[in-house]
């Protein structure tokens, strides 16, 4: 039996690969690898070495028999290691393709170089907004996994769907790595501007954060909270939502996972502590956006043999770690990519050094990826599918897809536990300004009423026509001074978009 699971394995990998193509091609690439040793990163090299590997073999057995891959796995870490790496390997000879980095800091200079160099370079991270003005920056990187900006589209969908009308944005602001600041950042392009959104963010290392006032005082004002945050601090945040009634019908919840990953909210609302009922209760108005799971057969054994490779590691280093995870997924596709595009490149009178034109073909483009169809924009952004997954039996605090949006062509899926009433809003949130019952002149005579109102006018129609007189920017002043419990947060995001654009990294 143990000798028959090998032929199998094979078997499969010749049938898995489109049998209609067949290439002469012959080529040795040189692939530099470029992630964190560190295995507390949920994409490091002992967990992503074995999807690589997976997919070099899967090409070796079928239709890319010729191409030979030599892999060169070299630690980046999450900041300029990554560049200097890639110089020291240049000194030698420059690779033919540049796998990684993930981390915005690390890839935004590896790229930079490597699109000057014309090296083609594929990366499952590399997800911050600023990445998609890849012109002249970053104009031959290929983004293999879907990003935060293609995530928020499943928000901007949502919005204009169910009539949804402003949104207040919650996120962990490490000042690191930024994973949360860069997640919120694609929401906020997408909905600022359209809707009504305010931003406010939360120092990961202060363990009081989620009971701030602050949060819940503008909470008041919006139907839409979306948050970014630790798993024990979305819980924090729900507990106090709901005992200060702030969890109706009035209000939708979200919170973000994408990577599998212990920093982001896992809609887990049990804890076996003393605050599981009440955050059961709360975490019925929770929704978590996340990627659309994959059913395929074939992805079961990939996964399987994923899971065996990391049990070999003992890589299990934090919470999570060893889900299968996107950048496994997405590495593993990266390599199949490459070998179509390449493959189109040297049918075309190309070179495997031509990155431009390797790159070109890249972009624009739809196969066939370990999980499912693999559809590549104009961009050279993949397009996402995502799903909202709800608490559908509030008795057991269970949890099923209730809708899945298709990035593709903006298409949404209802599954069977999907409930209307949840996502169409009552009615608006209670305005924090009290209204006045009494519409009468506060027991003042009508004349005396009049007269005060009069002279009110006069006196705000003066004061206008100096204002206008001495400096008409001044009125723009006081409006944005009048929105700036908005405001000043959104140009705190649009300042760091600037730096997320990676001017200076």
């Amino acid at each position: 039996m143990l000798g028959f699971a090998p032929l199998c394995v094979s078997a499969w990998l010749l049938l898995a690969l489109p049998v209609s193509r067949t290439s002469a091609l012959n080529e040795s690439v040189d692939v530099l690898v470029l992630l964190p040793q560190n295995d507390s990163y949920i994409f490091s090299v002992s967990r992503v070495s074995p999807a690589l590997e997976y997919a070099r073999r899967r090409l070796s057995a079928g239709p890319f028999a010729g191409l030979n891959f030599t892999l060169r796995y070299v630690n980046s870490n999450c900041g300029m290691e990554a560049l200097f790496a890639l110089v020291d390997v240049a000194r030698d000879e420059r690779p033919d393709l540049i796998m990684g980095p993930v981390c915005e800091y690390a890839a935004a200079p590896v790229v930079r170089v490597a699109s000057h160099w014309n090296i083609p370079v594929i990366s499952a991270g590399a997800l911050a907004s600023g990445f998609s003005h890849k012109q002249p920056e970053y104009a031959l990187l290929t983004r293999i996994a879907p990003s935060y900006l293609k995530m928020a589209e499943t928000f901007a969908a949502m919005f204009a769907h169910f009539g949804w009308s402003n949104a207040h944005l919650i996120y962990h602001d490490d000042k690191d790595e930024r994973n949360c600041f860069f997640t919120m950042e694609g929401v906020h392009i997408l909905l600022d501007g359209h809707y009504d959104t305010t931003a406010f963010s939360v120092d990961p290392k202060d363990d009081k954060a989620a009971h701030s006032d602050d949060i819940f005082k503008i909470m008041l004002s919006y139907q839409v909270v979306i948050m970014c945050l630790h798993a024990d601090v979305v819980r924090e945040v729900m507990l106090m939502a709901y005992r200060r009634g702030l969890t109706n019908s009035n209000r939708l919840f979200f919170n973000i996972e994408l990577f599998n990953s212990s920093s982001y909210g896992d809609g887990s609302w049990r804890r076996g502590d003393k605050n599981d009922y009440e955050a059961k209760a709360a975490y019925a108005f929770l929704n978590t956006v996340t990627l659309m799971r994959s059913t395929k057969v074939e992805f079961e054994d990939f996964s399987l043999e994923m899971r065996r490779s990391q049990q070999k590691t003992s890589a299990d280093v934090c919470e999570g770690c060893n889900d299968i995870n996107m950048f496994m997924e997405g590495f593993h596709d990266a390599l199949l990519l490459y070998a179509l595009a390449l493959d189109d490149a040297v049918k075309s009178g190309h070179s495997k050094r031509n990155g431009t034109e390797i790159s070109r073909r890249m972009w624009n483009r739809t196969f066939e990826g370990i999980a499912g169809q693999v559809s590549v924009d104009a961009n050279g952004d993949r397009n996402g599918d995502f799903s909202v997954i709800s608490m559908t039996n509030h008795e057991t605090g269970t949890y099923e897809t209730v809708l899945n949006y298709f990035g593709t062509n903006g298409s949404f899926q209802i599954m069977p536990g999907f409930n209307s009433e949840r996502f169409i809003l009552q009615g608006s949130p209670k305005s924090t300004t009290p209204e006045h019952t009494n519409k009468s002149s506060g027991g003042l005579g009508l004349s005396a009423a009049t007269g005060i109102i009069v002279g009110g006018l006069l006196g705000t129609a003066l004061l206008l026509a100096f204002y206008f007189f001495r400096k008409n920017y001044r009125i723009t002043i006081e409006r944005r001074t009048r929105r700036e419990p908005c405001d000043g947060k959104h140009r705190q995001l649009r300042e760091d978009s600037i730096r997320s654009n990676f001017s200076a990294a």
